[in-house]
């Protein structure tokens, strides 16, 4: 049985509405040991030929065995196993990958069977030595001469065996010397068993072998054997490398070393890779600044509304807001304020009375709003003092004229080195001494610039207003107690107390939970427009790997060539694009952190928090648009032709 065999083989190629015939009804058969030589004029279809003969490309009509195999029966990853382990190419161009050195090229193919690292570059360097390159091993081509890397090319094709060889016009871009060793070493190869098949147009190399083909015009007018006084061969079975891992240790090399490659090629293209990216980087950065921007601006105004407390209930009489019968409602009295104190949902309560007086003190007269509140005002409140202290049960329920200030009304009355405490100030016609100051708190609602001043509401009621009645009535709720339970238990007890519901309640965790909901809608709004640059930065990463697809046309078909699967070539370009964009992920982050520290340090009262989730979802987003916008490019690198691949630059 013939090695290689094929019957009336076609090959056509469309020509605009017709088809044009490079190969008509060739019938052939090489046998395992033979040195073929196929000779003949450019454009005779000798090159289509070998493309057919090493399982790149496929006839129009016809059958080829190989080792009596049908190969029209074969699978895509079968063929790539066949050009694996079974063919060599040694191609007039070289076909070197100009990123990997004279080892790494010679290893290429042993990658993709699973050899361990350790034995694919042992058996190279032994091959490279042996071709008399053992102190080139770690030259780039480019640092190479023509014979050089025809040496390495041949090297590459044994390197997993190369039972049968193919040299397409190997001595073509040579110098008649190395052109002579190039044949010499085809020779010896051949004499080792290989089955060497050489394409050229020049007799003078087809005199080295025993057997000549003639085609012309897509047809062979001649098969002759030659004399020669080459050594005969010794044909052999299928010549096979080391053996190569299997199972898991295999997958994880094989993915380490397309890791590695898809490194190289970001490497050898760090401007590209960059731009690549940016898109994405722009995007990571502005959907983590944002939602830090978020965060830190909920922050910030829940740390306001906690300056009224944020568990805080006021009680205020009529119906709402805006109730112009309010006022003439009387029915809020101090007696509620102590009977909501007894409550177990209660942790503190404070009557409230407001007024507007003239304050007077020696020469400044201002008008200042006073508050009339009960002594637990600034447990409610969580005002600490300064200077002094607030007053107790005793003076509320005495009726003292003593007064609290805040740091506004000490600046405005007093001096830096005055004491505030123990002065009197007038307040309308009633003094009041100062017993204490607070310390600056800020304001959520009103003007943080306002003079406030705190007396008994006792005072406030029978000696400034002569009323009975309250304005307000503020409940701190007991941290454990949830806000709508105590809300309910407040308005139960008045509404008995009063026989009927004469007043409103205002709850600051709805104040609370409204401002959560804004902000988070906020972010969320802010976060889908900074997607939208991740989108279009996903875009910019495919169109580049579309680019890059096409510049390394002949890469990919060069690994084709020496055995690469789909597969491999799919998760390559794959890899390279989630690599971009996690990169792109990590440099995101890391700006976005950057320009946290930039704002904390332009003195905004505002602060990014960071997320850790958000972080992380942003990285896994970088991660998904690696994957599914490098899907396209890495399918269409996958599914290219070989021979196509080779031809095109």
């Amino acid at each position: 049985m013939a090695l290689l065999q094929i019957d009336n083989l076609r090959k056509e190629y469309p020509s605009g509405d017709t088809t044009v015939p490079v190969l008509k009804d060739v019938s052939l058969a090489i046998d395992a040991g033979e040195m073929v030589a196929i000779v003949g004029a450019s454009g005779s279809g000798k090159s289509t030929l070998m493309n057919i003969l090493g399982c790149l490309d496929r006839p129009t009509s016809g059958t080829y065995r190989i080792s009596g195999r049908d190969v029209s029966e074969l699978r895509a990853d079968e063929l790539a196993r066949l050009r694996r382990e079974y063919f060599g190419f040694i191609f007039q161009r070289y076909h070197l990958l100009s990123s990997l050195t004279a080892l790494g090229n010679v290893e290429m193919p042993a990658v993709y069977t699973g050899m361990e690292q350790a034995s694919r570059r042992e058996r190279a360097a032994e091959l490279l030595a042996r071709l008399g390159l053992a102190e080139r091993v770690h030259h780039k081509p480019g640092q190479l001469s023509g014979g050089q890397q025809q040496r390495v090319s041949i090297s590459r094709a044994l390197m997993n065996g190369g039972q049968v060889i193919l040299a397409d016009e190997p001595t073509g871009a040579l110098d008649s010397n190395s052109g002579r060793e190039t044949m010499k070493l085809l020779t010896e190869l051949n004499s080792e068993g290989h089955t060497i098949i050489v394409v050229t147009h020049d007799m003078e190399v087809a005199a080295y072998a025993r057997r000549i083909i003639e085609i012309r015009d897509g047809e062979i007018i001649s098969d002759r054997m030659n004399d020669t006084d080459s050594p005969r061969p010794h044909p052999s079975g299928e010549r096979r490398p080391a053996s190569a891992k299997r199972g898991l240790m295999a997958w994880v090399d094989k993915s380490r070393e397309l890791l590695r490659m898809a490194l190289g090629a970001m490497a050898a293209h760090k401007l590209r890779t960059f731009l690549t990216m940016l898109g994405i980087i722009i995007g990571i950065a502005s959907v983590v600044s944002v939602v830090a921007l978020g965060q830190g601006s909920q922050q910030r105004v829940m740390k306001d509304i906690s300056a009224i407390g944020t568990n805080v209930i006021d009680v205020f009489p009529g119906e709402g807001f805006g109730d112009r019968r309010s006022g003439r409602i009387q029915t809020l009295v101090p007696s509620d304020a102590e009977a909501l104190s007894r409550q177990s949902y209660v942790d503190s309560v404070t009557p409230k009375v407001s007024t507007s007086v003239d304050l007077l003190y020696r020469n400044v007269d201002v008008s200042a709003t006073i508050n009339g509140v009960g002594e637990r005002y600034f447990r409610v409140y969580g005002y600490e003092l300064a200077k002094g202290r607030a007053f107790n049960r005793d003076m509320v329920r005495s009726i003292e004229q003593v007064a609290v200030i805040d740091q506004n009304t000490r600046k405005r009355l007093f001096s830096e080195t005055e004491t505030a405490v123990g002065k009197v100030i007038i307040l309308g016609n009633v003094p009041c001494r100062i017993i204490g100051v607070t310390k600056k708190k800020q304001a959520f609602f009103g003007n943080s610039d306002a003079l406030n001043i705190w007396v008994p509401y006792t005072t406030v009621m029978y000696r400034m207003l002569g009323q009975t009645y309250l304005d307000s009535i503020t409940v701190r709720v007991a941290d454990n107690t949830p806000m709508q339970a105590a809300e309910q238990g407040v308005k139960k007890l008045l509404t008995l107390r009063h026989k009927r519901q004469d007043f409103f309640i205002m709850n600051t965790d709805t104040i609370r939970k409204t401002v959560e909901s804004t902000t988070k809608t906020m972010t969320l709004l802010i976060s889908a427009i900074a997607v939208i640059s991740l989108v279009v930065g996903g875009i910019g990463v495919m169109n580049i790997m579309l680019v890059s697809v096409t510049e390394r046309t002949r890469e990919i078909g060069v690994r084709m060539a020496v055995g690469a699967r789909r597969s491999d070539i799919m998760s390559q370009f794959l890899i390279e694009a989630v690599l971009v964009c996690l990169l792109g992920g990590v440099l995101g982050i890391a700006l976005a952190l950057v320009v946290g520290v930039v704002f904390s340090e332009s003195g905004s009262s505002y602060t990014m928090v960071y997320s850790t989730t958000s972080m992380v979802l942003a990285f896994l987003c970088s991660t998904l648009i690696g994957v599914v916008f490098g899907y396209l490019p890495a399918r269409n690198a996958a599914y290219l032709d070989p021979v196509d691949a080779l031809v095109r630059e």
